[in-house]
């Protein structure tokens, strides 16, 4: 059983290939905008405080990503208090996928918040080869190319899994023989093909 994809412009998306993959990145790396922030948050994640120690690095970190992404988490403290007790530099460092689902389920104002794509970027911009970015645009890219070759048997609630969304990346850059790049470049083509065909309604 597969969840419908939201309409898109046109059906008739590329057929995921190398000369595909290669046609998107080349596009993102001429977007300074995209460029130059991701290269800021890798400086700041990567070199200037690439430990989770001390809350003020966590804070720092947690709200620069809020606002690059517009996450739209309106108290960032708890968040980020949330990360410090979880503790998660060993578990970033073996890519444990359980970390997600763990930093994205957190208690703000006696309510319980799921942050599940803010938590993966969270994790992905320590570990980019290790942590994919959830977000929508990738989740229906996943779903419409899933339903047309089936290269993947899950649902859309199936992918709110953080490990089995990652494991369909895999296959998916498997099935089309694109498994020569990495699960950075990977985020880059789906997001992009995800916001050229799935733009959100506003």
């Amino acid at each position: 059983m597969f969840y419908e994809v939201d309409t898109v412009v046109n059906r008739n998306i590329p057929y995921p290939c190398i000369k595909e993959v290669e046609k998107y990145i080349r596009y993102w790396d001429s977007l300074d905008n995209y460029v130059l922030q991701e290269k800021s948050l890798d400086k700041l994640f990567c070199k200037l405080v690439p430990q989770n120690k001390e809350i003020e690095d966590i804070l720092i970190k947690a709200s620069t990503l809020n606002d690059f992404y517009s996450t739209n988490i309106f108290s960032i403290f708890p968040v980020a208090k949330h990360i410090l007790e979880l503790n998660i530099d060993e578990r970033l460092g073996a890519g444990d996928t359980s970390l997600v689902e763990d930093i994205a389920c957190v208690e703000i104002s006696g309510k319980e918040k799921h942050f599940y794509s803010f938590a993966s970027k969270y994790c992905s911009h320590h570990k980019p080869f290790l942590f994919p970015i959830y977000d929508n645009y990738v989740e229906n890219v996943l779903l419409y190319f899933s339903k047309q070759d089936s290269f993947a048997n899950f649902k859309r609630s199936d992918l709110r899994n953080y490990k089995t969304f990652k494991d369909v990346i895999i296959e998916f850059s498997k099935f089309y023989k694109v498994d020569t790049y990495n699960l950075k470049d990977l985020d880059r083509y789906l997001w992009q093909l995800g916001k050229e065909y799935f733009p959100k309604k506003y």
